[in-house]
């Protein structure tokens, strides 16, 4: 089994807030494709790099989780480059892990 975490930023690079419909349409997409989701959505993740040794960057993030026992890489390098443009990103968090079930 896999667990797919999707990071999605609250605001694009100049601080504009993306709307709820935003949102909605990538957990209607996910639901649809895996069958549920689950999401973080109440109290935003806060994300802090550094971009260089002077500069601190942070995201206010919430976050998709899908659970498939097929890992299609593909599909999931096609959706992380779809959702990269919708949310205005260079970069966007799309990571999978090796669950077990107990």
């Amino acid at each position: 089994m896999h667990l797919i975490q999707i990071l999605l930023p609250l605001y694009d690079n100049d601080g504009n807030q993306f709307t709820q419909d935003e949102f909605l349409k990538v957990r209607d997409e996910l639901s649809e494709r895996f069958g549920g989701i689950t999401t973080y959505m109440r109290s935003p993740a806060r994300g802090l790099w550094k971009e260089t040794k002077e500069t601190t960057v942070q995201d206010d993030i919430v976050i998709y989780e899908v659970m498939t026992k097929e890992l299609d890489r593909a599909w999931w390098k096609q959706y992380r480059h779809q959702l990269t443009a919708d949310f205005r990103q260079a970069l966007l968090i799309v990571r999978a892990s090796q669950v077990e079930l107990i």
